[in-house]
Formats: C-alpha cells, structure tokens, sequence
C-alpha cells in the first residue's frame, strides 16, 4: 500500500460505474436501479432527497468519495476516494416504524455474511450495526428514516466498508479500525465485493418483508453477547453483561444485581470479555 491517502495503486482507478454493479445483478430489490456519483456529501442525504420525491425502493446510491460522510451517533465517516465502498439503500418495508431496527438486523446480517463467504475474514457485528474482524471496526450501517404517524414512508440504509487503504495514513480514522485490504494483505476489487453484499442482503431483506424472523441468525454473528459491557446513552452508563438482543433489536444486560436493562440506543465498550453465548 502506498502512502499517499493510504490507497493500494492498483485500484486508483477502480471506479465504480452504475453499469458494471447492475451487469449480472440478480436481486429481486436491491439495486433496482443504481445511480453512481463521483463525490457527493454523502449518500444518504442522496437517497433521502430521491426518497422524497417519490424513488422507487431498491434504488441504490453509490458514490467514490463523501465529503460529508456520517456514521452513528452524528460521527464522521472518513474515506479516501476510489477506496471504499459508500452506498445507500432506499427501502419501503411495509412494517410499522417501530419494527425498523429490523431492517438494520436484516442489512448488517446480509454485509456481515457477505464480506464472510467473499473474503473467508473472521467478519462479526457488534451490536447494533457495526461489523468487525478480530475486534477492529472496518464497515458500519446508518439507518435513517421517515414516517407518517404510524406509517412508515421509507429508509434510508448507508453502508460505509472500508476496502482498499491502510487507516494509519487517513485522518480522523481510529487507530483501532481496519480495512479489508489491511487484513487481507492486497487490495480487492470494490464491484464483485458490492454485488455480494447487494445479492446477500437482498436475500436477508426478502425474508424480512415475508415476516421472517432475522433476530436468530443476526444474533449468531452478534459478537457482543457474552460480553461485559459499558453502554453509553443519553441517560447515562449502563453497565452489565450481553445477553440478548429482543424483538425489537434493543440489547439486553444482565447487571451485577440481576436486573436486566433494554438498550435501544448507546455506544457499547467492551470491558471484560468473557465466553460468548447466543442466547
């Protein structure tokens, strides 16, 4: 890997063209239509725009570098350009709203996946959207949404992988991240590695607008369970281990006194690992 924005030189032409991610796309939603930017703010903004106006689901927004890039909890998300894979996802599950965080199960469970049979990594989610391998952070999913009382207008999925560049050389990117060229050892193509995480979560996406339940298999790649945690929300630490995540994708601790506490939304630290048990 060069040093200059910690891209490999084999891929800084590796553009992405709307063209070549539909060639050979068998999705049934995902990637319907796909529209390619070269730089945007970010995406999602993107595809909340054209959800607004009335965008059909399925349609995917891909862009080679963000400039206004966002992950959870109003962070930045850092790429260099020609790196990585920046796309978001307009989708209209017919679901009420307070059922989305299934719709972030369903997507983190298909890239999860993916990623796996793509690149044989060690790939897992720690909870509630971010993927890992070997404890370092290298993809995330933001969900955004729009509802109408209790009707769900549309969501909006970003998926950030970092792929092609060595972290060391970006800044703003923790140190503890990673990228998959990193543990890899070379770089990767960026269009076969999307069209797997549009054909695997399109499969997952399918199960969950026939009613399936996603919980179980997205709970068996949840690397967070099991653990001893500190979750940051805004009423303040929670501390306890990981049991389970429930129906509505809020996880569960267990505290030191027995009392259990429903998380929907927080920023976890692991402080003690222990064994992992999906309950």
């Amino acid at each position: 890997m060069t040093k200059d924005e910690g891209r490999n030189t084999q891929y800084e032409t590796d553009v992405i063209l709307a063209e070549e991610v539909v060639r050979g796309l068998d999705t049934r939603v995902l990637g319907r239509r796909v529209l390619y930017y070269e730089r945007v703010g970010s995406t999602n903004d993107v595809a909340r725009q054209l959800a607004d106006a009335g965008e059909a689901e399925g349609t995917l927004v891909i862009a080679d570098e963000q400039s206004a890039g966002r992950g959870r909890l109003g962070r930045a998300w850092v790429a260099p350009a020609r790196s990585s894979l920046l796309m978001s996802l307009i989708l209209r599950p017919a679901i009420p709203p307070a059922h989305t965080p299934r719709v972030t199960m369903a997507i983190a469970l298909g890239v999860c996946e993916a990623i796996r049979t793509t690149t044989n990594l060690p790939v897992h989610i720690k909870w509630p959207n971010d993927l890992q391998i070997r404890g370092k952070k290298f993809a995330g999913i933001l969900l955004e949404s729009s509802s109408v009382e209790e009707r769900l207008e549309y969501v909006i999925v970003g998926i950030g992988v970092n792929v092609n560049f060595d972290v060391a050389h970006v800044e703003g990117i923790p140190p503890e991240a990673t990228s998959l060229a990193m543990e890899l050892g070379r770089a990767l193509p960026r269009v076969p590695l999307m069209q797997a995480i549009l054909r695997s979560s399109d499969v997952q996406y399918a199960r969950l607008r026939a009613g399936e339940d996603v919980r179980a298999a997205y709970k068996n790649h949840l690397v967070t369970l099991g653990q001893f945690v500190r979750v940051h929300t805004e009423q303040g630490v929670i501390e306890g281990r990981a049991v389970d995540v429930d129906d509505w994708g809020a996880l569960v601790l267990q505290r030191t006194d027995g009392s259990q506490a429903q998380i929907a939304v927080g920023d976890v630290v692991a402080v003690r690992n222990t064994e992992v048990t999906n309950a």
